[in-house]
């Protein structure tokens, strides 16, 4: 078989998946994204790769690219669906509900004044996100109703259209940390915690990551939520709750995973590739 990845810069994640497609003696070609032309009556080349691993930064040319290759008849991972499904917050929270994953209450509006509406009816402190979005950036803690008038205030000026489509989620006052599991296909790879003083705890934002052990409970809710997604690599992030237990909060495509194989001692990018190995042979 022959595989491609598809990225933006070859980081230490797709570093990884190349050697372990090499440990797999199977040929992988690297494909820059930023050079890709596509001839919609003329893609007969990409039949040439079994499977294609999506790893863009930019979530737009990732969702074109899969679209288009999808259409074509090759097969990816992640599908255009996962990505799509993914990619808009609001969309995981619906698709959350609609299959019974436990996950925060979420209100949506469209106007700084619905949206102030939305935020005192939810309660405070709440949640303010931006639908599309990764690193915890724009997220904020809305503590009072001054705050709320603020931030609203500021995502109204704002040029971008999804700035203006309020996502207002329940605070959960987790202990200090949160659970982020890796899932292929439908089984729970590894997991971490992610520890920080600060109530946002990627470790983009400094947060530090223990090993978190996969209990029988953790496997079940993340398996569930990565079914609800399309199945697929993802990384769902869980919030522990005093009186619920656990919560999925979101859940990434094309998720980074340099921090977690050390503390977990699982070959994360090994179990990439033979997922995608078996995607290609199916």
């Amino acid at each position: 078989m022959k595989a491609a990845i598809i990225c933006s810069l070859v980081r230490p994640e797709e570093k990884m998946l190349i050697e372990a497609f090499a440990r797999r003696d199977v040929p992988c070609d690297v494909v820059d994204d930023r050079g890709i032309r596509f001839d919609l009556h003329a893609l007969e080349s990409w039949h040439q790769y079994d499977v294609v691993v999506e790893r863009c930064v930019s979530q737009s040319r990732a969702r074109y690219i899969l679209r288009t290759l999808n259409l074509a008849s090759v097969k990816t991972v992640n599908t255009y669906d996962v990505v799509e499904n993914c990619g808009d917050k609001f969309v995981t929270s619906q698709l959350l509900v609609q299959h019974n994953v436990p996950t925060p209450r979420t209100k949506l509006a469209f106007t700084p004044e619905s949206a102030l509406q939305a935020i005192e009816e939810m309660g405070y402190p709440c949640v303010l996100k931006p639908v599309v979005g990764s690193w915890g950036r724009m997220v904020t803690r809305i503590n009072d109703r001054d705050a709320a008038e603020g931030m609203l205030e500021l995502r109204d000026v704002l040029g971008g259209y999804e700035q203006h489509i309020y996502y207002i989620q329940e605070y959960i006052k987790k202990p200090s940390r949160d659970i982020r599991a890796f899932v292929a296909g439908s089984r729970t790879i590894a997991a971490i915690y992610r520890t920080s003083e600060h109530w946002i705890t990627n470790t983009a934002r400094g947060g530090k990551a223990a090993n978190c052990p996969v209990t029988p409970e953790l496997d079940a809710i993340c398996s569930a939520a990565a079914r609800a997604v399309g199945n697929g690599i993802v990384a769902v992030d869980v919030l522990e709750d005093q009186q619920r237990g656990l919560l999925v909060n979101e859940i990434n495509h094309t998720m980074e995973f340099r921090n977690s194989v050390a503390p977990t001692g699982v070959d994360i990018p090994g179990a990439i590739v033979d997922f995608a190995v078996a995607v290609a042979a199916q």
